[in-house]
């Protein structure tokens, strides 16, 4: 979680050597696990009642200083983004990643053939978003000689000896509602092929995996705009 503040708040600040303290807070906090604060910015009170929001507030000394930091390291600057909070969710299994996959593989000395099935997954999502630039990537080995057959059209590197595909977009809105295959064969020299993690690569803007929401407690302050995005990390598959 970042909080991003105007530039022109730094002079704000130094009109105003004790600002109101800036407090938030975070909404479906359950939904969280290994939730790391910025030691240096953030305050929270262990004790809570309600497990399912939690209220933090900044040091707001520290948060000055910083700000002055780094409008001096970055005066072009128009925003200056703090890191606030880091989290991990607590997974549910399948059901809590956006995009299922399954992955085959069937090796012959002579010829790989090789099969993904994706589907795009709603109930992952607190708002189903489309997962854009989604890409797949697979190493082959075995000596690949040739391509087949692929489907849908894939970019080998015969370099690197993987294969990639790549998809704009899959959403709900998305042919078979975002259910689909990637499919290959492979003609090989030094067979057979060893099975290997596909990975797979994707943004996505406009929602969350935690369903987790920020409010603001008490004045002085307001959100001008709340943006929600996740991305693909290690994003793996094995046969």
């Amino acid at each position: 979680m970042v909080l991003s503040f105007p530039a022109g708040i730094t002079r704000h600040f130094a009109n105003n050597p004790a600002p109101a303290v800036l407090t938030f807070r975070v909404l479906n906090f359950n939904r969280l696990e290994h939730v790391l604060p910025n030691p240096q910015l953030l305050c929270c009170d262990n004790v809570q009642s309600d497990s399912n929001s939690k209220e933090f507030w900044v040091n707001m000394p520290n948060l000055m200083t910083h700000l002055k930091k780094v409008s001096e390291q970055k005066p072009q600057a128009t925003y200056y983004n703090v890191d606030m909070l880091k989290y991990q969710v607590s997974a549910q299994g399948i059901q809590s990643t956006p995009l299922n996959l399954a992955v085959s593989w069937r090796c012959d000395p002579a010829s790989t053939d090789l099969r993904i099935d994706y589907k795009y997954n709603t109930e992952a999502m607190t708002t189903p978003v489309a997962l854009n630039n989604v890409q797949f990537l697979v190493p082959v080995d075995g000596g690949v000689t040739k391509l087949q057959a692929v489907l849908p059209p894939a970019v080998w590197n015969a370099e690197q000896q993987r294969i990639l595909w790549k998809i704009p977009d899959i959403s709900q809105k998305s042919e078979n509602g975002g259910v689909g295959s990637l499919l290959a064969r492979f003609q090989l020299s030094e067979g057979p092929s060893s099975p290997a993690p596909l990975a797979v690569q994707f943004t996505s803007e406009g929602s969350t995996l935690s369903s987790c929401d920020i409010e603001l407690v008490g004045a002085g302050y307001r959100f001008s705009l709340i943006k929600k995005r996740f991305a693909a990390g290690k994003y793996l598959a094995d046969n």
